[in-house]
């Protein structure tokens, strides 16, 4: 498949599974910890924040390896960075046999996952309890709910093996500044972190390369062109991502 191509097909291999698996919601957790921990404030988000480790780690026991995609939600079908998200989630199912986790919402979170689905792979969604309505993009086919934004990062970075980030607000940002600084102090395992859109990503590389950071040594030179790699090519990205998975495996 050319670096520009998307995948369209009539009978998408996705079909495999029509409605999607999923834990507990985020409601049913509550519930449990009213149960468990009565009346107590405290005692309940304790209880909400071990459910929904104990929860995600059971989760990765069945998805150990993957590949994260993060992007705009507002990112719409037919922009080229939707295309390139969809072409992407199916070359990584299909070239590298590995999963495709998003945040199971629209926007590039929606591509990522079509693409996997499309390829009749694991599409995975690591959901997240908004104020304002947020469904679940229907290319998703296996769900975890999360209430805490932190616990939900804890799963999603655990068991990924690279990152692919698309341009994004400020979400976006956060998990990328998170995502960046996890792997500077060693508390995260060195992975493939591609930044896909140079005339997004470009700016924030000179800003930082230009910004006071370095002069008052707040960074490292190097931690920049070290930690991240920005382009704008399909197959850079599966080239750099397939070093960490050399041949085509299936997930266990």
């Amino acid at each position: 498949m050319s670096d520009t191509t998307t995948p369209g097909m009539d009978m998408p291999k996705g079909t495999f599974r029509k409605t999607p698996t999923r834990g507990l919601t985020t409601d049913e957790v509550r519930k449990i910890c009213r149960g468990h921990a009565g009346k107590d404030r405290v005692d309940q988000l304790l209880c909400v924040m071990e459910e929904e480790l104990e929860h995600g780690f059971e989760f990765l026991e069945k998805h150990p390896k993957m590949i994260t995609f993060l992007g705009s939600a507002r990112t719409e079908k037919g922009d080229p960075y939707y295309e390139h998200a969809r072409s992407l989630g199916y070359r990584i199912v299909d070239e590298l046999g590995v999963p495709v986790a998003t945040g199971g919402g629209p926007g590039i979170m929606e591509a990522g996952n079509k693409g996997a689905f499309e390829a009749g792979g694991e599409s995975l969604g690591m959901t997240i309890e908004l104020p304002f309505e947020q469904s679940t993009n229907p290319f998703v086919n296996e769900e975890m709910d999360f209430h805490f934004f932190f616990t939900r990062k804890v799963i999603m970075f655990y068991a990924s093996y690279g990152f692919v980030f698309f341009p994004g607000g400020f979400g976006t940002l956060n998990e990328f500044f998170e995502t960046v600084t996890l792997m500077q102090t060693h508390k995260m395992q060195p992975v493939p972190l591609i930044l896909f859109g140079s005339e997004f990503w470009n700016p924030l590389q000179k800003a930082i390369v230009e910004s006071d950071l370095l002069k008052h040594e707040y960074i490292d030179p190097g931690d920049a062109n070290l930690l991240y790699v920005i382009t704008d090519s399909e197959d850079e990205v599966i080239e750099i991502l397939s070093r960490s998975f050399p041949k085509k495996h299936k997930n266990g």
